[in-house]
């Protein structure tokens, strides 16, 4: 399962879209890396004054236009998935309700109104009302590092904050509540930079794998803004299968790295379009990863252990049971797999 870290307190920044408004914390001084000393006695009229004050722990509601990626590139596979099962998808409640609400830390959708869409909040409803969060529901919630001039940093959520981007009722208007893991709107963008550097809070390789500065990270979420690494797309399938997703940022990254680099797997019979063929390379990549020693060096320093690969492959379940028996349901089936509704996804719209 995957690791969750325990908050003892958080707090909850509203920011209204239209007036720009927002309900500050108290007084805090400018020590570097700290809240502006104006905080809670000064309302600025910048675009970003909603985010200058956040500390960290807040609940911070954003316009997902407004956020910038700390990363080139996606796994569109992972997007094409959570765009099928949002448009295509055959569940009872559209999972993009329960994607939401888990995003906005309050655990899954409770109730949906008939035509509810995302950016009709009062169409649908959550398992937690808005202060009634709790630890394990706030740490399954994206994150963001406030940078300099009150600029909010995505660093994780990128193919989620996509997702509502791209799906018929989401958009960039879309409001979503992220986790605050620090404010350094206080820094220089050197020192910013160097910061989030340090902590590994950036990704600055592009879809190839080349080294990219920070100035060629894209500006907004949006499939277009994005490249496609498709080992890292390849991955995301691969979760509870051969790894267990943990709180590391750019895990499936470090992964992907080590499938492109170390090629412990021959990827030339992958082809991307066909069930089988992408089931066989997912079974062949996630083998690969279980059998790591777990002290081996995947990627940046970081061992098997480190990113969480499984003792057993599947979980020490049968070929036909676990989650690789879930992903390898076709699309025609009453639940289909992740990987199904990916290439139907892409086969509606001609994708490939």
């Amino acid at each position: 399962m995957r690791s969750r870290a325990k908050f003892g307190r958080f707090f909850t920044v509203v920011v209204a879209a239209a007036a720009g408004a927002a309900l500050l914390s108290p007084a805090a001084t400018a020590a570097p890396g700290g809240r502006p000393s104006f905080c809670g006695h000064d309302h600025r009229s910048t675009p970003n004054a909603g985010y200058l004050c956040a500390r960290a722990g807040d609940l911070l509601d954003v316009r997902i236009g407004d956020v910038h990626p700390t990363q080139p590139s996606l796994g569109y596979d992972e997007v094409y998935y959570k765009l099928g099962r949002y448009t295509l998808g055959k569940d009872a409640v559209n999972k993009k309700f329960d994607d939401w609400c888990e995003a906005d830390g309050r655990i899954a959708a409770a109730s949906v109104s008939p035509g509810a869409r995302l950016d009709d909040p009062s169409s649908f409803t959550c398992q937690l009302a808005v202060g009634a969060e709790t630890a394990d529901s706030v740490a399954a919630m994206k994150t963001v590092v406030i940078g300099p001039c009150g600029e909010p940093f995505l660093t994780d959520g990128h193919h989620t904050l996509t997702s509502f981007a791209e799906t018929p009722d989401g958009g960039l208007n879309l409001h979503v509540r992220l986790r605050v893991l620090a404010n350094y709107s206080t820094l220089t963008r050197r020192d910013f930079w160097a910061r989030m550097q340090e902590h590994k809070w950036v990704w600055l390789r592009d879809a190839d794998g080349n080294p990219i500065t920070v100035n060629k990270l894209p500006k907004s979420v949006g499939l277009h803004n994005f490249g496609d690494d498709r080992f890292r797309g390849l991955l995301y399938f691969g979760r509870d299968i051969g790894y267990t997703q943990n709180t590391l940022p750019f895990q499936e990254f470090y992964w992907g790295a080590w499938l492109r680099d170390a090629e412990p797997v021959d990827l030339s019979t992958w082809h991307p379009g066909d069930l089988a063929s992408y089931l066989a390379t997912v079974q062949s990549v996630t083998k690969a990863m279980v059998a790591l020693p777990k002290d081996s060096v995947v990627d940046s320093g970081f061992t098997a252990a480190d990113l969480d690969a499984l003792d057993a492959w599947n979980d020490g379940a049968a070929e036909a049971k676990g989650e690789f028996g879930k992903l390898s349901k076709p699309y025609t089936d009453a639940k289909p797999g992740k990987l199904a509704y990916a290439l139907e996804y892409k086969k509606v719209h001609g994708l490939g």
